[in-house]
């Protein structure tokens, strides 16, 4: 680990939970729950999302319901865009859709609750997935590159790809399962498995996304929250890019819900919001 990761003495515990990471030997999809310390990221002295993979931020929104899902099209993705682009310096950033998750979602589809295992979304292959997705030209891809003002060839030939997420809580500040974040120093690639994912959420897309097997010291991986988030605050984290991959450096950020053990389970229930922009340097 680097030592740069590790917590100093005056960082302040947020809880302690149990977290889902897959088995060590990897055999047959098995779980290995660990119990870890969250740290309250709001204390602690943090990097920044470049450098440890994620950052709590200050981002209003012009939105009025979160509830209108054609109004954050039409207002939050710009937004969003716009937001991806000055924190990366990217030439174009494309937002395609967004996940809400809340117990409405997930009646609808278990995929759209809230993840309870340590995951970073993407693996390597996700950059060409990406080129796929926009030439293959589905209307929500269409609609982001016409957003943008490019087209697919423009993805296609991109030097560079980025996927930056940014995660918000969009309902009570206190709630049942938020989400811890990991610092992305302290998971080697060697803890990596890439498990593929079939027909996300019923909507037929397939992607290869990344667990993360137990450390044999729980202490080994920092877990941060930022507890009773605000609808102005949005976490930054990056799950993928191209000249990370290609230099070996981390372009994952492990992150996973949790059950907070102050708040019961449904009382309330976690609404959050989550989109991605897919970050395209010329």
């Amino acid at each position: 680990m680097n030592e740069t990761s590790r917590a100093s003495a005056s960082d302040t515990v947020f809880c302690r939970a149990r977290f889902n990471y897959v088995a060590r030997n990897g055999i047959g999809g098995a779980m290995d729950p660990t119990v870890a310390t969250i740290l309250d990221g709001r204390r602690a002295t943090l990097p920044g999302w470049e450098i440890c993979g994620f950052q709590l931020m200050h981002h209003a929104t012009a939105l009025s319901s979160w509830n209108d899902d054609a109004e954050i099209e039409r207002v939050h993705y710009p937004e969003i865009s716009a937001f991806a682009r000055s924190l990366t310096g990217c030439d174009h950033a494309l937002v395609s859709g967004h996940i809400k998750r809340d117990p409405e979602q997930a009646a609808k589809h278990p995929d759209l609750g809230p993840i309870e295992f340590v995951h970073s979304d993407f693996a390597e292959s996700y950059g060409q997935r990406m080129r796929d997705f926009y030439r293959d030209g589905s209307d929500e891809a269409m609609r982001a590159m016409a957003r943008s003002g490019i087209s697919a060839d423009v993805v296609a030939k991109a030097r560079r790809i980025a996927i930056v997420q940014f995660w918000r809580n969009i309902g009570p500040a206190k709630m049942d399962r938020p989400i811890a974040f990991c610092d992305a120093r302290c998971v080697s690639a060697a803890e990596l498995r890439t498990l593929p994912v079939h027909n996300y959420a019923g909507d037929g897309f397939f992607f290869e996304t990344l667990a993360v097997a137990a450390p044999r010291d729980a202490s080994a991986h920092r877990w941060y929250a930022f507890p009773e988030m605000q609808p102005d605050e949005v976490v930054v984290f990056r799950t993928f890019d191209s000249d990370r991959v290609a230099s070996g450096e981390a372009y994952w950020t492990p992150h996973s819900a949790f059950s907070d053990p102050s708040v019961a389970p449904g009382k309330p229930s976690r609404r959050s919001i989550e989109l991605r922009a897919t970050c395209l340097f010329a």
